[in-house]
């Protein structure tokens, strides 16, 4: 009686099975149809798998030699544009094909063990040799950065990256506008290069701009910048159009001192303070200085 019932169940299991076979053949017999570049291997199944072993690395590589892929063809003609991202297959830990690849379009069975490729199956040495497989990106920053790559991104994804402005050489760090677009607003369109006058690498914001360094806004003179700078062009300062600054009142007092150069009044004026000397000396007739 229970050999009846044992074969009895057997017998329900294999037609279950082979019900399962007709109604869903590509997910319990093929796993889809095989890619257009072995579409001749339709009918030779046993070209790639062997019986009881599936898929093996060994008669992948005796159609496609490791050193070849992505320089030859598996005819062995040299491809016109070689793929630098697919060479890495020589320098695998192991050659196990089937871990990343699959011929057929669907693989329903085989999907959810196949892994995606990761930097950890590559040897050491050419995981930190990031160009061995990787385009140099061709960008101001890339071009100006002798550095490893490892330095700012990860092996994982390219984004994000920790960059700092320390690992760029002090020429480079000197010129902003290697890596950053010049800003367009009034203030800064007249300037060109010093950018760390104001700003300093850590970021943009806060910037220190000490006027006083130049001329001091004290009493009258702290008013808005086109008072001084016309039409906010900061490479040049007028100081007429203000209470008695007038052309014809500065060239006559300073005449009167025996002043001739007094056009740059920075020179010698440095704050609402008309006896305080500035960077220079006020020129007297005859050349001399005081």
């Amino acid at each position: 009686m229970t050999r009846r019932w044992v074969l009895g169940i057997i017998a329900v299991n294999l037609i279950a099975l082979a019900a399962l076979v007709f109604a869903y053949p590509h997910l319990m017999v093929a796993p889809g149809a095989l890619r257009e570049a072995h579409a001749a291997l339709a009918t030779d199944c046993f070209a790639c798998h062997a019986p009881g072993r599936g898929t093996t690395a060994e008669r992948c590589v005796a159609c496609h030699a490791i050193k070849d892929i992505g320089v030859r063809t598996t005819k062995g003609i040299v491809l016109a544009k070689p793929h630098l991202k697919v060479a890495f297959h020589r320098d695998l830990i192991e050659q196990e094909c089937a871990s990343c690849h699959s011929d057929h379009n669907k693989p329903l069975l085989a999907q959810r063990n196949r892994k995606p490729f990761s930097h950890a199956l590559l040897r050491e040495a050419t995981r930190e040799n990031c160009v061995a497989c990787h385009a140099p990106p061709d960008t101001a920053i890339h071009r100006n950065m002798n550095l490893p790559c490892g330095q700012c991104h990860q092996q994982e994804k390219w984004k994000p990256a920790s960059f700092k402005h320390d690992q760029l050489g002090a020429l480079v760090l000197a010129k902003c506008e290697t890596c950053h677009a010049t800003p367009t607003d009034t203030l800064h369109r007249p300037i060109t290069g010093n950018c760390a006058q104001c700003h300093t690498p850590a970021a943009w914001k806060p910037a220190s701009f000490d006027h006083a360094k130049f001329f001091v806004l004290d009493r009258d003179h702290n008013v808005s910048c086109a008072t001084c700078h016309t039409n906010n062009d900061y490479k040049r300062y007028t100081c007429y159009g203000c209470h008695e600054h007038t052309p014809e009142r500065i060239r006559a007092k300073h005449q009167r001192e025996g002043i001739r150069n007094f056009t740059h009044c920075v020179e010698c004026h440095r704050s609402a303070d008309e006896n305080e000397g500035g960077k220079g000396r006020k020129e007297k007739s005859g050349g001399e200085r005081d």
